[in-house]
């Protein structure tokens, strides 16, 4: 029989009932993290939902991006509607919602499986904000904010690729798209295999809110960049 380490404070036997009060420990411990995986992944979709592509467009600038532009609350309506000073601070903002959460249980020494629940509840709260009767952004900058804290080398070739795209062609869109098509890649060929179902995960949701961006491309009616 192995004693137990730490006092039980869920048992007040003595200590010769040592199997049972590891038992009841263990519980308890599994429990007590049960709990706080799902603050940590409530918690990043909480902040995920804040829309301060909205916010920002609504305060400073005095429009509703939900209303004018392409009607969208992410950075690039935002800078095409107020100026593309605005556009990079929601961009930052949006960013940070993807990093910030992911970055603090990564630290904390969460397993793979957390970390890419806690990135995907916080891309969903951007996607699907609570605040917002469930509408939201594209997701692109919450996808750079998670894997700039997960993976920031794979993330930065990714967003060259993505800036690549936008420059030749001209479509914010097709660099999205671009962005999140090449993370996966990167991931699984420079070591980070671990992040793949995360990174396929994204680029299908990602894929899905640009899907009316892919059905104006290949008809040639997607609004380019330049053309402002």
């Amino acid at each position: 029989m192995t004693l137990c380490t730490t006092r039980c404070t869920l048992s007040r036997r003595p200590w010769t009932t040592a199997s049972r009060m590891c038992w009841r420990c263990e519980t308890y411990t599994r429990r007590r993290d049960y709990v706080m995986w799902i603050i940590m992944i409530a918690g990043a979709y909480v902040l995920g939902s804040i829309p301060f592509g909205l916010l920002i467009a609504k305060s400073f600038c005095g429009v509703d991006p939900r209303t004018q532009g392409s009607g969208n609350i992410g950075a690039t309506n935002v800078a095409r509607l107020c100026g593309t000073h605005w556009g990079v601070a929601a961009m930052i903002l949006d960013m940070a919602k993807g990093f910030l959460p992911v970055l603090v249980v990564w630290q904390l020494g969460a397993e793979t499986a957390l970390v890419s629940l806690v990135a995907f509840a916080a891309l969903l709260g951007h996607v699907y904000s609570i605040f917002l009767k469930f509408k939201g952004g594209k997701a692109v900058a919450t996808t750079l904010g998670i894997f700039a804290a997960l993976a920031p080398w794979h993330c930065l070739g990714a967003a060259a690729v993505c800036v690549a795209a936008i420059a030749v062609s001209g479509y914010v869109s097709l660099g999205s798209l671009g962005l999140v098509t090449a993370l996966p890649v990167l991931l699984a060929v420079f070591g980070r295999a671990e992040l793949v179902p995360l990174a396929l995960a994204v680029a299908a949701l990602v894929f899905w809110r640009h899907r009316e961006n892919i059905g104006r491309l290949r008809r040639g009616e997607e609004t380019s960049w330049r053309k402002r």
